[in-house]
């Protein structure tokens, strides 16, 4: 990734933080307590016009490795 881009990503997340701060804390929260493999993710998105979009995703060591990742970024 070239600077240019990841100059634009930690925009894009500060942004993110400063419209969303209970998000972030929540982050911070699931860090201390460890995500851990067989842990469940959900993840529910309401349209405007009310539709429901559901998924889970039990997590995986694999899947750990990727979020430990992205933390690197931030």
């Amino acid at each position: 990734m070239n600077l240019g881009n990841m100059a634009k990503l930690m925009g894009a997340w500060n942004t993110f933080q400063k419209n969303h701060p209970k998000f972030p804390a929540f982050c911070k929260a699931v860090a201390k307590k460890g995500l851990r493999e067989d842990s469940v993710i959900e993840v529910i998105v309401t349209t405007p016009d009310g539709e429901r979009i559901e998924t889970s995703i039990k997590v995986q060591e694999s899947d750990i490795e990727l979020i430990k990742g992205f933390g690197g970024m931030m």
